[in-house]
């Protein structure tokens, strides 16, 4: 399993920080009352004495009682939490919320509305399990996301200020000073850096190693919609439907073998607007599952018999996520009893009918996915798949567009799985791969799907010792969505056999 800190421990804490553990960072936050600053737990730093220190579960927490970030080892710059997706409690639903720019959207109404809570309950419960409510969260993201754009890119300061999601150019230099104890001229420096073009901000996203970039490639490439998505030798590139206008990103994916180390990913989006760099982010560091704990789940499967040569195999897999919940609701239903690529020649069908083009297409991204509510009014008599079909993508094109089925991680998971089984034509494997893709459910699988079930006869699970290939899932627990991917990539290819079937579905 996960190391876990269990309710911030001190003596727990200080142990992993004496070990430099770099799987707690992200995890707590480590504040030094001599010096003023908080550090990752791994900080390089010579080790603080016991009496001086004190834990915090988030960077906000620790901005909000005076602390500055370390300069050194940038605690901010970290993966996520790995729990936020384990546990998706209200906690961490919040916060994949608040990094994707809710509370600079919507305010904290809005976000307590995504979630299901009153303002004042939420504001109780984040202070309680993070240690500061949600303007202080989203306002260390704001920090963080300046930062980032101020050592990386040439933009200019005003540039920063919106693209972060301050409100004024004021806020954010009080915010900077503040949070790192430097102007933002001082964190610029002197570096020379190439120019960017309108729009264009280049980054790196970090995510925790082993990285199995190149198994995440093979699946999203064969898989890529035409018009939406493309990729190449190395690089996965596709377009972003944004809150306030359309985007692109290309990033590089590539094996990183290293073991408890972070991976920095290079990825540039241009965007419409910049206040969208936020939100355009967080929904690809999704679509990487880049808040993955890879060394807790490769000690967890690579226990496992049966698991251990595919774990070896494949160290760091991810569970490749998406970057728009509907747009894997719609696919997953269009990928029902057809194979791969017969799902995604639909679906760039419906791209070209329904999608709306770019102004300014690059390469063969041209098109956004058609929006549910695009769809919702499409008559299903004129779809190109059979009439039952077209139904049930109309229905919950339908219930995606009024709002009744929200998958944007805000509500609780049973929740959302209730309510896509109630509508027609959507059964346990539509409703668990939704999951498995949009929600970011680590515990996911998929019993009656095809490859699974080639996978699992190539592995001879029905000559376990408990000889019950049925209950061999349940020992891969909590991370059956990733021995769920290690099945697929088993297989001659890195999907599910590629085999019609009128009684299997497909995923795409």
């Amino acid at each position: 399993m996960a190391p876990t800190i269990d309710r911030l421990d001190k003596e727990s804490c200080y142990r992993a920080v004496k070990s430099k553990d770099r799987r707690f960072d992200g995890v707590f936050y480590t504040a030094v009352h001599t010096t003023g600053i908080y550090c990752r737990p791994s900080c390089p730093a010579r080790l603080p004495a016991y009496q001086n220190v004190t834990f915090f579960p988030t960077a906000a927490a620790a901005q909000s009682a005076g602390f500055r970030a370390c300069k050194r080892c940038l605690p901010d710059a970290t993966p996520g939490s790995p729990d936020w997706d384990v546990a998706a409690d209200v906690a961490g639903r919040a916060m994949r919320l608040i990094a994707d720019g809710v509370v600079d959207r919507e305010g904290v109404q809005g976000l307590a509305h995504h979630v299901g809570y009153t303002p004042r309950h939420l504001n109780r419960l984040l202070t309680q399990e993070l240690g500061a409510g949600p303007l202080a969260l989203a306002r260390a993201r704001r920090a963080q996301t300046a930062r980032i754009l101020i050592e990386t890119t040439d933009m200019t300061y005003a540039d920063v200020a919106f693209a972060a999601g301050f409100a004024s150019v004021r806020q954010f230099n009080d915010t900077v000073r503040e949070v790192y104890a430097s102007t933002p001229t001082d964190l610029r420096g002197r570096r020379g850096r190439p120019r960017a073009s309108a729009g264009e901000v280049t980054l790196r996203l970090a995510v925790r190693t082993p990285f199995a970039g190149r198994a995440l490639l093979d699946f999203l490439a064969q898989r890529a919609v035409p018009g939406v998505e493309e990729a190449g030798p190395g690089w996965y590139a596709r377009t972003l439907d944004l809150p306030h206008g359309p985007g692109t990103v290309r990033i590089e994916l590539a094996d990183v073998a290293e073991v408890g180390q972070t991976a920095l990913l290079p990825a540039t989006f241009r965007l419409t607007d910049l206040r969208d760099t936020s939100a355009a982010v967080e929904r690809v560091r999704r679509l990487l599952d880049a808040d993955c704990d890879p060394m807790a789940v490769d000690d967890a499967l690579g226990d496992d018999p049966l698991l251990r040569p595919l774990v070896r195999r494949r160290p760091g897999l991810r569970v490749p996520g998406h970057v728009d919940g509907p747009e894997v609701a719609v696919r997953a239903v269009l990928g029902q009893q057809v194979s791969v690529a017969g799902a995604r020649t639909i679906a760039g069908r419906l791209v070209q009918a329904h999608g709306r083009p770019l102004e300014t297409p690059e390469g063969s991204l041209t098109h956004l996915f058609p929006t549910p509510s695009a769809l919702a009014a499409v008559d299903p008599e004129t779809l190109p798949m059979p009439r039952s079909r077209g139904r049930a993508l109309v229905a919950l094109t339908n219930a995606l567009a009024t709002g009744d089925v929200a998958l944007d991680r805000g509500p609780d998971r049973s929740d959302v799985r209730a309510r896509l089984l109630a509508l027609p034509g959507i059964g346990p494997w539509t409703a668990d791969y939704i999951a498995l893709r949009a929600l970011g459910h680590p515990d996911v699988f998929l019993p009656t799907d095809l490859g699974v079930r080639a996978a699992l006869t190539a592995l001879d699970a029905d000559n376990t010792d408990d000889g019950q290939a049925a209950d061999v899932p349940e020992r891969w627990r909590p991370w059956r969505s990733y021995a769920l991917l290690h099945l697929w990539h088993s297989l001659a290819g890195p999907t599910p056999v590629d085999v019609d079937t009128d009684q299997l579905p497909k995923e795409i």
